[in-house]
């Protein structure tokens, strides 16, 4: 899937660029990742066979993507790039964006060009801003032994389906120097999901052993649900998170 060009040749040929990034180990990830890539086209999206390239510095890339004889002749065209990776799960909203669990790519414009300066009408390229695609843990991810996990499905309230590609997390921080912690998961296909929970939770006087985790699942805007885990009691339990409007 992946060959290397030149850092300059793929930055004024493609139109895009993605850096997946590993969220669980915090770092950019591109081994191991396939992205397959779509265009709109009579109401429906048509797979294409455009070889992705990684760079230099970690990006996949699309050189040559929209070049065309005749730029003027045709408009923007709509596309998306759908990502895949071994334990893996992508998050398709950009950073700073509502969770949608609908989402299936990550959707762009590509502007027809004849050369790397002009669009077909004169004006400049847009420029290309690198889109960071996190990767998040999925059911299968590979945790370490002995490592803490909360499991169990996310299902609608009203009618028990099980709610695939739900977004899955808990916060918290850590004691004494209170360091903002948050884990992330996606449900699959089953509703199944597996929570890595590697920071402490909230401890109280009372009960100074136990650990409180509250998991929020999140389907849309206005459609989500959550619980409480207690550590160590709820340790091995599967646990159903609820959807419903909010």
């Amino acid at each position: 899937m992946s060959r290397f060009l030149p850092l300059e040749r793929s930055t004024r040929h493609s139109p895009v660029w993605f850096v997946p990034y590993d969220e669980y180990a915090e770092r950019v990830r591109t081994v191991g990742v396939t992205v397959r890539l779509d265009r709109f086209s009579d109401g429906g999206w048509l797979p294409l066979d455009d070889a992705a390239v990684r760079t230099p510095s970690a990006a996949i890339a699309y050189p040559g993507l929209g070049r065309h004889r005749a730029p003027a002749a045709i408009g923007p065209q709509r596309h998306r790039a759908r990502f895949t990776a071994a334990g893996y799960e992508p998050l398709y909203p950009a950073d700073g964006r509502p969770f949608d669990a609908g989402l299936v790519g990550v959707e762009f414009l590509v502007h027809p060009y004849h050369d790397t300066e002009t669009t077909g009408a004169g004006a400049p390229l847009p420029p290309i801003v690198p889109r960071l695609v996190r990767l998040l843990p999925s059911v299968s991810f590979p945790y370490p032994p002995g490592l803490r996990t909360a499991h169990g499905v996310v299902r609608d309230a009203v009618t028990r389906a099980p709610i695939a590609n739900a977004l899955v997390e808990a916060r918290g921080q850590t004691s004494p120097d209170l360091t903002p912690w948050h884990e992330r998961t996606l449900s699959d296909a089953s509703g199944a999901f597996r929570l890595a929970l590697r920071w402490e939770g909230e401890r109280t006087a009372a009960d100074p052993v136990g650990e409180t985790f509250r998991l929020q699942a999140t389907e849309r805007p206005g459609r989500a649900g959550s619980l409480t885990v207690r550590l160590p009691q709820d340790a091995g339990s599967r646990h159903n998170i609820e959807i419903r409007e909010q």
